[in-house]
């Protein structure tokens, strides 16, 4: 950009651009002359100010992704050893894109605005990345948690479908207050619960959903080829859930191979929309019938639906990619009330089956009977 000259000085024009004599000088040209530079000098502050990184980090609606399309002619969502179907519509995964004043040019303009646009947020860089130390920590979670997100997403879609998928249940910790503590230890093998095989993650979730707080469960186990048995009692989840106190590492038999060609993308909080494009390419059935659908929300193997964060900017997101409707998990529904954008109808999910019946609820165009944040 070429700089523009200066202005005269105040005092040097006269109102048709003639030179004035002493004699015709204002005696508050002086005045002038002093407030001119005092507003120069802020005026040349905030200029610089606005050409230096700021340490803010910056959040904004990030880009979508359709897991139903093709990019180059591969399948965002790609799957090998079953039968898949065409799928029509859009099946959109929503995410949030972080800019941070150390490493990006933006400037005090884009944080000015970035604190008045309802759809971002600006905080201190380090409430979002942490320490050096810290911020490797997270981006290694992060990359992690995308990997598992995706194993999850394949088994929560398989079994909602009726297909089962096997799994070694290994445990991985026995946490500090779990009654188990001293009875079972990690790299047993859970085979049974209660006297049920529990073949499958799912069934040992099942099982479990079966006992109270407090109830009593015997655990059959392996533990170096000889099998076992321990008899505990539960602990209480905090909702009126039974919970072992047991970390669970579940070693997987997918029947299928499913390959995602996104590599900009981390965190779990895709793991719902990759359910239903799995769902939605084995079955036969066009549950879209063309409908635009984004959405958010972790998952896990059980199918249940888990928060996330920046789901308003999520929404607006959604929005500018065209979709119509958007499929958040109940627990984020405090942050929906009051800020969906204008064009986008939100339905709540709180399960992988709830997900799915709002998919064929949008596209068959019966709605009525679906939940809402409001």
């Amino acid at each position: 950009m070429s700089a523009v000259p200066p202005p005269p000085p105040l005092d040097a024009l006269g109102v048709d651009g003639r030179p004035l004599s002493d004699d015709h000088r204002d005696p508050g040209d002086h005045r002038s002359m002093v407030l001119a530079a005092t507003g120069l000098g802020a005026a040349v502050l905030i200029a610089v100010l606005s050409v230096l990184p700021a340490p803010f980090a910056i959040g904004g609606p990030g880009p979508t992704f359709d897991t139903l399309s093709e990019v180059d002619g591969v399948p965002l969502v790609e799957i090998e050893g079953a039968d898949t179907y065409p799928a029509s519509g859009e099946l959109r995964l929503t995410t949030v894109s972080v800019a941070r004043g150390s490493s990006s040019a933006f400037t005090l303009g884009q944080v000015l605005r970035g604190w008045a646009e309802e759809a971002s947020y600006v905080v201190p860089e380090e409430e979002v990345f942490g320490t050096p130390d810290q911020e490797e920590v997270f981006e290694e979670r992060s990359a992690q948690a995308w990997i598992t997100s995706q194993e999850s997403a394949t088994v929560a879609a398989l079994e909602a479908l009726d297909r089962p998928v096997p799994a070694e249940l290994e445990v991985a910790e026995v946490i500090e207050t779990s009654n188990a503590t001293g009875l079972l230890e990690p790299g047993d093998v859970i085979v049974a619960l209660n006297g049920v095989e529990v073949p499958t993650f799912s069934a040992l979730s099942d099982q479990l959903a079966e006992t109270a707080p407090g109830d009593e469960v015997t655990v059959e186990y392996e533990r170096d080829g000889a099998r076992g048995e321990a008899s505990f009692a539960t602990l209480d989840d905090g909702s009126g859930g039974a919970l072992m106190g047991l970390g669970i590492d579940p070693q997987f038999e997918l029947p299928i191979d499913v390959t995602v060609q996104i590599d900009s993308v981390g965190g779990p909080s895709a793991g719902l929309m990759f359910s239903l494009a799995i769902m939605d390419m084995l079955t036969e059935a066009d549950e879209l019938d063309d409908a635009r659908v984004a959405g958010t929300g972790t998952i896990n193997a059980s199918g249940d639906v888990g928060s996330i964060g920046g789901i308003t900017m999520k929404m607006h997101g959604a929005v500018e990619a065209g979709a119509e409707y958007f499929l958040a998990p109940v627990e984020n529904c405090g942050e929906v009330v009051g800020n969906v954008p204008e064009g986008l109808d939100v339905y709540s999910v709180d399960t992988l089956d709830d997900a799915y019946e709002a998919v064929v609820g949008i596209g068959s165009g019966d709605t009525a009977q679906l939940q809402s944040c409001s």
